[in-house]
C-alpha cells in the first residue's frame, strides 16, 4: 500500500544505520558451493539487502512438497506460525553441491507483499557497502545466473560478491503477484496524460510500470539508476531553461526504486529535492520494501509518497494524485532514456 509523507519534527533523528543520502546499504553475505567436473569446489559469494531479510534460521525439519509448483520450489514450511514457500537456490542455480555441503540455512525474506524462504548452504556475515562500489557483473557470470545479478562488488582476497535480483528470480518462478484492476473502472480515471520518469534497475519492474502507465495514456521515460536519472533530468532542465518554460512542463512525476547500483533511489531523491528547479517535481518511492525503516528513510529525503510494488491500482491512483497537472504539458519526443 502507498503512504503519504508525513512532516518530520526538527528534533526527530535517525540512528546511523537509517541515515539517508549516504548511498550505502547492508547486505547479508551468504555462500553456495558447487562441485566442479574436476572434483574441486567453487564457492559462490552472494548477497541480499538486509532490509529484505526477516531472519536467518536453520533448515526446518519439515518442508512439505506441494503439487503444481516449479522444481526450484522445495515446498512449504511453517515458520513462526506462518506457512511460507521455500525456494531451493541450488536448483535454481543448477549447481550440484559437493559432499558435506547442504542446504543448512533458510534466509527468510519479506518483499513484494510476500514472505519467502531461500535455502542456502552457508550464511556468513553482514557487510556494509556503498552503492557506488557496485559494478556491472561480468557477462559470463550474469549469463550463468540467467541475468539475475544486480551487481558485483570486490571484497577481500579479490573475491566478487554477487547481489542477486530476487524480484527477477521470483518472477521467473511465477511467484510475483501483479495486482490487476478492471480497465474500464481504473484506466484513464484522471483524464490527464503525463510525462513520467521511472527509475528501476530491474527490467521486470520497469516493464510492469511501463505497460501499466502507457496503457493509462502516459509517456514513460526510463532510467536504470539514480545517476542515469539525474543525467536525464539535467538535460530536461537545460531544455526548459532554453525554451523559457517551467520544468514541470517537461516532466510531471518521478517514480523511483530504492535499490539501484551507482546511486540508490534515496540519494537520488535527496539530490533532486535539494535542487531549486527539480524539487518541484513530485517523487514517489516505489519499492519491494515495506518495513518502517524504509518508510522512515523516504520521509527524511522528502519523497512525496511511498508505495510497495506491484499493485497497479495503487500505481494508477498515486499517479493521478501526485503528478503535476499542467493543462499545457507537452510530451517529450524521442527522449526515452
Amino acid at each position: 500500500m502507498m503512504s503519504k509523507k508525513p512532516r518530520m519534527k526538527k528534533k526527530e533523528y535517525l540512528p546511523k544505520i537509517l541515515e539517508t543520502g549516504a548511498n550505502e546499504l547492508e547486505v547479508i553475505d551468504f555462500r553456495m558451493f558447487e562441485q566442479m567436473p574436476d572434483g574441486s569446489t567453487y564457492e559462490w559469494v552472494l548477497g541480499v539487502n538486509v532490509a529484505k531479510v526477516k531472519e536467518v534460521i536453520q533448515r526446518p525439519a519439515n518442508i512439505f512438497r506441494s503439487p503444481g509448483t516449479p522444481p526450484e520450489m522445495e515446498g512449504l514450511a511453517k515458520i513462526r506460525e506462518e506457512v511460507i514457500p521455500i525456494v531451493n537456490l541450488s536448483k535454481w542455480m543448477k549447481i550440484k553441491a559437493p559432499e558435506g555441503k547442504s542446504n543448512n540455512y533458510v534466509i527468510v525474506m519479506e518483499f513484494l507483499r510476500e514472505v519467502i524462504g531461500v535455502l542456502v548452504h552457508e550464511a556468513k556475515r553482514i557487510r556494509r557497502i556503498k552503492w557506488t562500489d557496485i559494478k556491472k557483473p561480468p557477462a559470463s557470470i550474469d549469463e550463468k545466473l540467467g541475468g539475475k545479478v544486480v551487481g558485483v562488488i570486490e571484497i577481500e582476497d579479490g573475491q566478487l560478491l554477487l547481489l542477486l535480483d530476487f524480484e527477477g528470480i521470483l518472477d521467473e518462478l511465477g511467484m510475483i503477484k501483479v495486482f490487476t484492476v478492471d480497465e474500464k473502472a481504473e484506466f484513464k480515471k484522471g483524464g490527464n496524460s503525463f510525462n513520467i520518469l521511472a527509475l528501476d534497475d530491474s527490467p521486470v519492474a520497469r516493464k510492469i510500470i511501463r505497460t501499466t502507465l502507457v496503457k493509462d495514456g502516459h509517456t514513460v521515460h526510463e532510467a536504470q539508476s539514480g545517476l542515469e536519472g539525474l543525467t536525464f533530468l539535467e538535460k530536461l532542465k537545460q531544455e526548459a531553461e532554453k525554451e523559457g518554460v517551467d520544468i514541470t512542463e517537461k516532466i510531471q512525476l518521478i517514480i523511483s526504486d530504492i535499490e539501484m547500483p551507482g546511486m540508490d533511489g534515496l540519494t537520488f531523491t535527496k539530490k533532486v529535492k535539494e535542487d531549486p528547479v527539480l524539487s518541484k517535481i513530485p517523487i514517489v518511492i516505489n519499492t519491494s520494501l515495506s518495513d518502517k525503516a524504509t518508510v522512515d528513510k523516504t520521509r527524511f529525503v522528502n519523497a512525496d509518497a511511498h508505495m510497495v510494488k506491484f499493485d497497479t491500482k495503487d500505481l494508477l491512483h498515486i499517479v493521478h494524485e501526485y503528478a503535476i497537472k499542467n493543462d499545457k504539458s507537452r510530451r517529450i519526443d524521442n527522449a526515452t532514456t
